[in-house]
């Protein structure tokens, strides 16, 4: 992780990547509108071709799912690496889990408005062996 440990934009980003992944594994849109720019881009080309969506399509996706919390789903949620492009620009890579996919996200962040917020999420997902 860039920078020095004492910095405290570690510890603010931290605080947005922990309610990413609480949103995401109680599927709560209040949670991820906290921590998305509302002009925030979702991206994935994993199929083979390029899928994306604006927060307004995205968080409806979220809304119907059924939350991996309300499935018993164990967390699988790790920050691999936080890194800064000056003041206001930093890169979180982390990996999560929901169903049978696990995800590797790059979280693009912005310091707008006095806070960290997601303003890209640019994934890769693996379907999990089954056990």
């Amino acid at each position: 992780m860039s920078g020095s440990s004492n910095d405290p934009r570690f510890g603010a980003v931290i605080e947005v990547l922990q309610g990413y992944f609480d949103g995401l594994y109680r599927s709560d849109t209040g949670l991820l509108r906290q921590v998305f720019h509302p002009k925030a881009l979702y991206a994935t080309a994993t199929d083979g071709s390029l899928f994306e969506l604006d927060m307004e399509r995205y968080f409806p996706v979220v809304d119907k799912r059924p939350s991996p919390a309300s499935r018993g789903e164990v967390r699988a949620d790790r920050i691999l690496s936080i890194e800064f492009a000056g003041p206001v620009a930093a890169l979180a890579k982390v990996q999560c889990a929901i169903g049978e996919k696990a995800f590797t996200d790059l979280l693009s962040l912005v310091f707008v408005e006095g806070r960290w917020q997601i303003i890209a999420k640019v994934f890769h997902y693996d379907i999990k062996p089954a056990k």
